[in-house]
């Protein structure tokens, strides 16, 4: 696994962040270092696969990266005739991607898209998970997807919602970031790279507030909706068809 350098050196102009073979490489140590309780969103990932996936039905992992979530989902499933279907934009993500799961040992099929999320056309659908990816969708954008996901859904199908958010008050959301950021200072990052990585992300990943999300997924259905983890500005949701 390499090590996450991208911004370890002072840059006259920070671009907007891509997912492209540069952060591809380092990923693994880039998630690990920055997003708290990623793995145990992964873990539980799969630990809901486990329960809600439906015989004969799909699952889908939007913005599936390299396929942490995908593996995850694959070896909790246990209903039959089921099939993963992982979407990622990002074609150096994708090719990194199939390499992995063509190691893996699990049967359950997975089918690999390189699309845009806003293309798919949702079908016969148990399980959605869209770890950290809507965050990177315009907010315009972000409901229509989620009503055509749900319309897609069978009776007790679930969507698993994990992003990064904001706060309605200042003083909250000062105090969080500020923890976050010494979060990652602990984990060998230094000011400067995260201040040009959050520069990076600034136009590129714009989040919403927890009560957006639960106005959002009860307006386009959802009979109910969880946050079951948060660590910092980072939180995950289950919500139920």
């Amino acid at each position: 696994m390499e090590a996450d350098n991208i911004f370890s050196k002072q840059q006259n102009k920070v671009e907007d962040f891509k997912f492209d073979k540069k952060v591809v490489s380092v990923f693994p140590d880039m998630i690990k270092r920055s997003v708290p309780g990623y793995e145990n969103v992964i873990i539980m990932s799969g630990l809901f696969a486990e329960r809600f996936a439906q015989p004969n039905s799909n699952l889908y992992d939007l913005g599936c990266s390299l396929g942490t979530t995908t593996l995850a989902m694959r070896s909790g499933i246990n209903a039959p005739g089921t099939k993963i279907i992982a979407v990622d934009n990002s074609a150096d993500m994708l090719e990194r991607c199939k390499t992995i799961i063509d190691s893996d040992q699990s049967d359950v099929p997975v089918e690999l898209i390189l699309d845009d999320i806003r293309n798919i056309d949702f079908q016969n659908n148990s399980m959605t998970v869209l770890n950290y990816t809507l965050q990177f969708l315009p907010p315009d954008d972000r409901e229509g997807l989620l009503k055509r996901i749900y319309d897609s859904m069978l009776p007790g199908a679930i969507l698993v919602l994990s992003e990064k958010i904001t706060f309605s008050e200042k003083q909250n959301s000062e105090l969080l970031i500020d923890i976050y950021h010494s979060w990652k200072a602990h984990n060998g990052y230094s000011e400067m790279e995260i201040k040009q990585k959050r520069n990076a992300l600034e136009n590129v990943l714009i989040p919403d507030t927890i009560p957006q999300h639960v106005a959002r997924l009860e307006k386009i259905g959802f009979k109910r909706c969880e946050l079951w983890f948060q660590c910092f500005n980072f939180i995950s949701m289950v919500a139920f068809r």
